[in-house]
């Protein structure tokens, strides 16, 4: 497991001849690459569009970068009164302003679901392909706004970690390892226990503890106390975005649907004509996603629907508040 993880990290991973050519199934770097262009209409600043949901009803979600202290200089006509550093002007009788500089940049990361859970799609992608393009988007349009990025990527077994850079190098590393994971994701793959959000999130924490961006895609899918403890903190030292990917079939179960579903090993018939049966799915589908959208009333934590039944950039763009290209 720890050689396929070091294999993404580094893109040396040996390319599995897929079956399925489909980018709706199965996404390919070429692919990724290709979405450069298309992300230059986003925006991840803290000056936000008016209809963008990372706009608060007063204020940006997003802190955006920080100040850095520069020097104290004597004051000038001209200077803005609210620069006054009154201690030091107390001090030596003579007004002095505080002069400060906007951080470089600011670090963001971008964490990436994908587990055999994300390899579900009922109309248009899979949820993994959803998340793997919207993934890239944010991460060309970050590094184009003059920040580092970097990301972690994660599967059932494996998470490779691209810690923040501001080069070209570190981002084809990312969507690389993106790539890869994404690679693993088959009908023949073998069961095993999914590897637990929480670790993921610890991971978050160890390389993006305070004044980070941090976007993660997931459809979070084994949540727990700790995978919620977790994200408070994460929230509360850093502007942090829940992108919550979701097929439509979680939201609208169809009755009369009859489904062989296997782990490869065992299988269940399920028949949504079955009342109990379709009632119970329906609310198991129906609670996770409550369970993650109350996040952004209890934490304030943004949380951004994108389905697999539509296109991911003009979900990305009427999110952000921006019309139709």
């Amino acid at each position: 497991m720890r050689d396929t993880a070091a294999r993404i990290r580094t893109g040396t991973l040996p390319g599995r001849p897929r079956q399925e050519t489909d980018r709706r199934i199965a996404i390919t770097l070429g692919h990724l690459l290709s979405l450069e262009g298309r992300a230059r209409s986003l925006t991840f600043l803290s000056r936000q569009p008016a209809r963008s949901v990372l706009n608060g009803r007063h204020a940006s979600r997003l802190r955006g970068r920080g100040l850095n202290f520069e020097e104290l200089r004597n004051y000038l006509p001209g200077d803005d009164v609210r620069s006054i550093d009154w201690r030091v002007t107390a001090r030596t009788g003579e007004p002095y302003i505080r002069v400060m500089t906007e951080e470089r940049d600011r670090p963001a990361l971008i964490v990436v679901d994908q587990r055999m859970s994300m390899f579900f799609g009922s109309r248009l992608n899979m949820k993994s392909v959803t998340a793997a393009e919207a993934a890239a988007l944010a991460a060309f349009r970050i590094l184009d706004q003059g920040d580092r990025v970097g990301g972690i990527v994660f599967g059932d077994e494996q998470i490779a970690e691209i810690r923040p850079q501001r080069s070209r190098r570190a981002l084809h590393r990312f969507l690389t390892a993106l790539s890869d994971a994404n690679g693993l994701l088959h009908a023949e793959a073998p069961d095993v226990p999914p590897l637990p959000i929480s670790r993921v999130l610890r991971a978050t924490y160890r390389i993006a503890a305070q004044n980070h961006l941090i976007i993660v895609l997931s459809d979070f899918d084994g949540i727990d106390a700790e995978a919620e403890l977790l994200i408070s903190g994460l929230s509360r030292h850093n502007d942090l975005i829940l992108v919550l990917v979701s097929d439509p079939m979680a939201e609208e179960l169809p009755e009369g649907l009859r489904l062989v579903v296997s782990d490869g090993t065992l299988q269940a018939q399920i028949d949504t004509a079955d009342q109990a049966q379709h009632r119970a799915l329906a609310d198991m589908a129906r609670g996770r996603l409550a369970e993650v959208l109350d996040w952004q009333r209890r934490f304030g934590v943004p949380v951004l629907p994108l389905s697999t039944g539509e296109e991911t950039l003009p979900q990305v763009r009427r999110l952000m508040g921006l019309g139709p290209r």
